[in-house]
């Protein structure tokens, strides 16, 4: 990692900024796992107004999808997408692609959250052992058991790890599309596994706590291990993307005709950096540019 020589005050700012989150990750991370805990007791212990809420809303969602065959044809077919062999495909390529431009650590973070999200999900599946929604005439058909959520948690772990690695580049309106949109798709194929009664709400809502403590709690982790790495991948995927993006951007940038005789007027410094000033990986990292002529 190539430093100046001079105190950068930018660069102490951006280590004591990516530290200071620490805590905030982790904090959401055992509140999850806390919920999750919590939600799993409840439903162990029989309590009332869960199993009103689980049977109630399950079967209503249920008689709907069976009597509307388009409505039940959309739902299967939005299951399908956000299924956890797509989801965890998306991940796998993003991972694939960040080993390939030498983002290394981001892509052992990529790969991570498929790969212990997947082992998770097993482990509280066979320990918990629940067992499916029981219909005299099913609408769709699940094998395995009920809690939680393989599609909720798979959806909601990628939703949030494709956000994560947007966010460091995208301006304000682009990082509203894109939450708006992950928020959007982790809702609707949950909503598919409730309404084609192969899942209770608790299990899905069991998925999306778990989720989040994945995600979590693996960004401690690899922050812990390797401080300050995340960050200057981020910085090192910005660096590969800039020159491909400005390239495809560049023919759609009006310039002045050079054989009018019209001189060129200069151009007017920016009022600020052309990226946002925060991300989920650090604050502003606020390291000198990244140079990939140095090793870090």
């Amino acid at each position: 990692m190539h430093l100046t020589s001079a105190p950068d005050r930018r660069a102490l700012r951006g280590r004591t900024t990516l530290h200071a989150r620490l805590p905030r990750y982790a904090a959401i991370a055992l509140g999850a796992l806390s919920l999750f805990g919590v939600l799993l007791a409840l439903m162990e212990g029989g309590w009332g107004p869960l199993a009103h809420l689980d049977h109630g809303w399950a079967t209503s969602l249920h008689n709907a999808a069976r009597g509307q065959t388009a409505w039940t044809a959309s739902l299967q077919t939005i299951t399908a997408l956000g299924g956890p062999l797509v989801m965890r495909t998306l991940l796998a390529l993003a991972a694939a692609w960040l080993w390939a431009i030498g983002a290394r650590t981001l892509a052992g973070w990529t790969a991570a959250q498929a790969l212990v999200g997947w082992g998770v999900e097993w482990l509280m599946k066979a320990a918990v052992d629940r067992p499916r929604p029981s219909w005299p005439d099913p609408v769709a058909h699940a094998a395995g058991p009920a809690f939680p959520s393989g599609h909720a948690m798979a959806a909601a772990i990628t939703a949030t790890t494709l956000v994560a690695l947007v966010w460091p580049r995208a301006d304000r309106t682009v990082r509203i599309v894109c939450c708006t949109l992950a928020a959007l798709s982790t809702l609707l194929v949950g909503f598919t596994r409730i309404a084609l009664g192969v899942h209770w709400p608790s299990d899905v809502l069991g998925g999306w706590f778990l989720a989040v403590a994945v995600v979590g709690g693996i960004t401690v982790v690899v922050e812990l291990w390797q401080p300050g790495a995340l960050s200057r991948d981020v910085r090192r995927v910005d660096w590969r993307t800039r020159p491909r993006v400005q390239s495809v951007l560049a023919p759609a940038v009006p310039f002045p005709d050079r054989h009018s005789g019209a001189p060129l007027e200069p151009l007017e410094p920016l009022a600020e950096p052309l990226g946002p000033p925060d991300g989920p990986f650090g604050g502003a990292f606020g390291e000198p540019e990244f140079d990939p002529r140095t090793p870090d």
